[in-house]
């Protein structure tokens, strides 16, 4: 990493590596007084406060311009050695949702069923989640979110990623964010195993589902848990 180093040291080390390293451009964004930069970063999380998993839909349509800006956003997230190892999948078509709809239940009963996870199943408890996933035949989008382990030059030689999982998180919380702030509600659905979805979606061996997001707007008479989140103090530790 050339970042901290001396600007001399810098440009030294590009012109003996200049065929390893891309182009640089320079980075100027603008310096935000600190007040605006407090009530900006206020808006942002009073905006996201709001945000909560929904599992009751409206039916109602969704634009896809609405899910192309989401994606935008989300490669706008970090990724390690800027691999942005991530594939979103867009699906739109009543058939293939009712396909997943019906694989995805398969799993659930698999998991509500079985007897050596009573831990698991009390934390869901309260959440009063089941097999039952209705709300994937009533959203107009599902997305699903892949992981890609590796991706194949022109020569079909692999090529390695790294930091797949940090990466592809960060990216799906961007995702996740701009829908809110489009007024749109999801739920990070992850079936286990979730292997269907490649065969459904046709997608290569070389990526693996992540994340199943149903898309849509929160139904007219939509409830959630009234659940508190983390309050600063057991989040934030201020180290001296």
């Amino acid at each position: 990493m050339l970042t901290g180093l001396p600007e001399g040291d810098r440009h030294a080390r590009r012109a003996v590596a200049s065929s390893a390293l891309a182009p640089f451009v320079q980075y100027r964004p603008e310096r935000v007084p600190v007040d605006e930069g407090l009530r900006r970063g206020q808006a942002l999380h009073d905006l996201l406060a709001q945000r909560r998993s929904v599992r009751f839909f409206s039916s109602d349509p969704v634009p896809a311009e609405a899910i192309d800006l989401a994606v935008r956003t989300a490669n706008t997230a970090p990724s390690g050695a800027h691999q942005q190892p991530w594939t979103f999948v867009a699906v739109r078509g009543p058939e293939t949702r009712h396909r997943i709809r019906l694989a995805a239940e398969a799993e659930e009963r698999a998991f509500y069923g079985r007897d050596d996870l009573p831990e698991w199943h009390g934390a869901l408890a309260r959440l009063e989640t089941g097999a039952d996933k209705e709300y994937l035949g009533v959203v107009p989008w599902i997305v699903v979110v892949f992981a890609q382990k590796y991706s194949t030059d022109p020569t079909g030689r692999r090529r390695k990623h790294y930091y797949v999982n940090e990466s592809v998180g960060i990216a799906c919380g961007m995702f996740i964010s701009s829908l809110h702030a489009m007024g749109l509600a999801t739920l990070p659905h992850t079936p286990n195993p979730m292997g269907f979805l490649n065969d459904i979606l046709g997608r290569p061996g070389s990526e693996r589902p992540y994340i199943l997001f149903p898309v849509g707007y929160p139904a007219a008479d939509c409830e959630v848990p009234d659940l508190a989140r983390k309050p600063l103090e057991q989040a934030l530790v201020h180290h001296p």
